[in-house]
């Protein structure tokens, strides 16, 4: 219980007196007491200030086991994740090396592959049926290309990218500070504001950076 920010105290507290958040962490602190090489996790980090949600993740890396998580936090299933299931559809779950984000990449570039092969696919079957496939000459009337504004911000997207993750660890390093939260509570908070921005805006990034690559291979 010490481990998860419980006092003394609180120790004899009926569960009954105690917040959400506070369930939430005694039950994760009941969890990785017990001998266990498995732990299932349904969305572990709601309710969870990050103090307790960096303790979190440092518990689950260190932990020798297998644990399965389930969650909607991007941010948090990168940084414990070895490897992403992803439910694809029509029964069909699909494992990705890595994070969310890794996830993200991996499944954009399989896309691509495919794009690519069933248009050749389409290409062979073309000729073996004696059909003359023609391709559209660069110019005014063709309008598979990209915009000035789109090839400039394929451009300039990875520098921003690398700013935003740069700016998380500045932020997460600084609210990891062990006295930060006690010390200045105003700013702690406006700090984690700042990284919950920051992730935001990252991710929207990559995004838009994803498509926009996808895009630029689809016109070749």
């Amino acid at each position: 219980m010490k481990d998860f920010l419980f006092s003394p105290e609180q120790a004899r507290t009926p569960i009954g007196a105690l917040s959400g958040g506070e369930r939430g962490r005694l039950m994760l602190a009941r969890a990785l007491a017990q001998t266990s090489n498995l732990l299932i996790l349904d969305e572990p980090t709601n309710d969870l200030d990050l103090e307790t949600l960096d303790l979190l993740q440092e518990m689950l890396t260190d932990y020798a086991g297998t644990v399965l998580l389930v969650s909607h936090d991007r941010d948090f299933i990168d940084r414990v994740a070895v490897s992403t299931l992803v439910f694809e559809g029509d029964g069909v779950w699909t494992e990705y090396a890595g994070g969310y984000s890794d996830m993200i990449a991996q499944r954009g570039r399989i896309n691509a592959d495919k794009r690519q092969q069933n248009s050749s696919n389409k290409k062979n079957s073309a000729r073996k049926s004696g059909n003359v496939i023609t391709a559209s000459p660069k110019g005014k009337n063709n309008t598979a290309k990209m915009s000035f504004k789109d090839k400039y911000k394929l451009e300039k997207l990875p520098g921003e990218m690398a700013t935003l993750n740069d700016n998380i660890v500045k932020l997460q390093t600084k609210l990891s500070e062990p006295d930060f939260y006690t010390r200045e509570p105003e700013l702690f908070a406006q700090t984690a504001a700042k990284l919950k921005t920051a992730q935001h805006d990252l991710a929207l990034a990559e995004e838009q950076w994803l498509a926009l690559a996808l895009l630029q291979d689809e016109i070749g």
